[in-house]
C-alpha cells in the first residue's frame, strides 16, 4: 500500500475540514460536510465556521437554530454537537446504545437498577405539555410525579439520563444563538423538528453505519478504524466498515497502520501551503481522530481535551489563544518566525473584528 506521510495526512485534514482554503458554501451546507460541529460550548461553533466558511455571516447560523433547520443535540461521544436536523433524525438511534452506555458508565452506582424503560416513559409523559425543561426540572418533575418508578437517585444522574440518552432532546435556542447567553432548555426531538428520530431496520441491517463511514471519510479521511471509532463513539462499526470495504481505497501511515478513503477523496500536494487557522475549542478537526499526530504534537494533546482553543501554523497546532475586551490574545506553544507572527498578528485581528462585530481588532502575541 501506499505510505502516507504525516504531513500529507495534515494536507488531506486541511482540505477535508475547509481549513486548507475557506469554502464557499452556505453555513448549512457546511455543518453537513462536517458531519456536525463540536458545541460543547455554545459559542464555539461561530469561530469553527468562520475559519471554514468564506463571509461566513454568524446571523444567519442563528437563523439556522431558531427555522430548525439545525440543531444542538447530544450525540457524538455523548457530547453536545450542531448538526442538521437531517442527519439529527437519521443518526440518533444508531447513537442510543452508546448514549446510554455511556451515561450509565458514568453513574454506574447511583443508577444501578434503575427500570430504564420505565423511567423514559416517565420523562416523556412530563414533556408531552410541551414545555421546555432544564435537566434537572425534568429529573425534579419525574422523582416528583411518578414515584411509582422506585427508588430514583438524585437529580443530577437522573437528568443526564434522561436529557442526554433515553429521550432525544434539543437544546432550544436562545442556547447557542450569536452572542446569547442561556441557560439550556430542552424538548423532544419530536416536538422541535415535527417527527421522532429514524427507527433502527428491523431486519439488523446498519445503512446508518454505512453512511457514517462515508461521511466521516469524507471529512476526516483517510483514516483508521479507530479514528472512526474515536470520532463517533460507537463500537459496533465493524460490519458497517466491512460492508462498504469495497468501495474505499487503503493506504498506510508511517506507524504502519491500515488506513481507509474515499476514491476521489482531496488528498493535496504535501508541500501545499496551509494558512495560519484559529480553531474554537474541542474542534473536531482534533477530537475527531484516535491518533491526533497528524495535527498536533504527542506533548500538546492534552490541550486538546482541556478546551483550549489553538491556533494552527503550517497546518499544525503551534499556539493557543484567547479573547477578553475585544483582544485576541495568542500564545506559541514554540518559536514562531517573523513570517508566522505577521500571520498569525493578520488572521487575529480579522477574528477579533469577527468576535466584537467589528469593535476591535485587536491581538497581541506572547513571546
Amino acid at each position: 500500500m501506499t505510505v502516507l506521510t504525516t504531513r500529507a495526512l495534515n494536507r488531506a485534514t486541511l482540505a477535508r475540514q475547509l481549513l486548507l482554503d475557506r469554502a464557499p458554501v452556505p453555513a448549512r451546507d457546511a455543518v453537513a460536510h462536517l458531519c456536525g460541529l463540536q458545541a460543547q460550548e455554545p459559542q464555539e461553533p461561530f469561530a469553527g465556521l468562520w475559519s471554514r466558511v468564506r463571509a461566513f455571516d454568524p446571523a444567519g447560523l442563528s437563523s439556522l437554530l431558531t427555522g430548525r433547520d439545525v440543531v444542538r443535540t447530544h450525540l457524538m461521544r455523548r457530547t453536545v454537537h450542531l448538526l442538521t436536523a437531517e442527519d439529527t433524525l437519521a443518526w440518533r438511534a444508531r447513537h442510543d446504545a452508546m448514549l446510554r452506555q455511556r451515561v450509565l458508565g458514568t453513574y454506574r452506582g447511583e443508577l444501578a437498577g434503575v427500570d430504564l424503560d420505565a423511567l423514559a416513559a416517565a420523562g416523556r409523559a412530563v414533556m408531552t405539555d410541551g414545555v421546555p425543561r432544564s435537566m434537572s426540572e425534568l429529573a425534579r418533575a419525574v422523582i416528583e410525579r411518578f414515584p411509582q418508578t422506585g427508588p430514583l437517585p438524585g437529580p443530577r444522574p437522573l437528568g443526564e439520563l434522561l436529557v442526554a440518552a433515553l429521550i432525544p432532546m434539543a437544546q432550544l435556542p436562545p442556547r447557542g444563538l450569536w452572542q446569547a447567553k442561556a441557560g439550556v432548555r430542552n424538548l423532544p426531538l419530536s416536538a422541535w423538528l415535527g417527527r421522532e428520530p429514524d427507527p433502527l431496520p428491523a431486519d439488523g441491517s446498519d445503512p446508518v453505519g454505512q453512511e457514517l463511514v462515508r461521511r466521516y471519510l469524507a471529512a476526516f479521511g483517510p483514516a483508521a478504524a479507530a479514528d472512526l471509532r474515536a470520532w463517533s463513539g460507537l463500537a459496533g462499526l465493524p460490519a458497517a466498515v466491512a460492508a462498504v470495504r469495497d468501495e474505499l481505497v487503503s493506504f498506510r501511515d508511517e506507524r504502519g497502520r491500515v488506513l481507509l478513503d474515499l476514491p476521489g477523496a482531496p488528498r493535496p500536494d504535501p508541500d501545499t501551503p496551509a494558512p495560519v487557522r484559529f480553531l474554537p475549542a474541542f474542534d473536531n478537526a482534533i477530537l475527531g481522530y484516535h491518533d491526533r499526530g497528524r495535527i498536533i504534537d504527542d506533548a500538546h494533546r492534552g490541550l486538546s481535551v482541556a478546551g483550549a482553543r489553538v491556533v494552527l501554523v503550517d497546518g499544525r497546532v503551534a499556539a493557543t489563544w484567547t479573547v477578553e475586551g475585544g483582544v485576541v490574545t495568542v500564545v506559541p506553544l514554540r518559536p514562531l518566525s517573523r513570517d508566522d507572527r505577521e500571520a498569525v498578528g493578520e488572521e487575529g485581528r480579522a477574528l477579533a473584528s469577527f468576535l466584537s462585530d467589528g469593535e476591535s481588532d485587536g491581538v497581541r502575541i506572547s513571546a
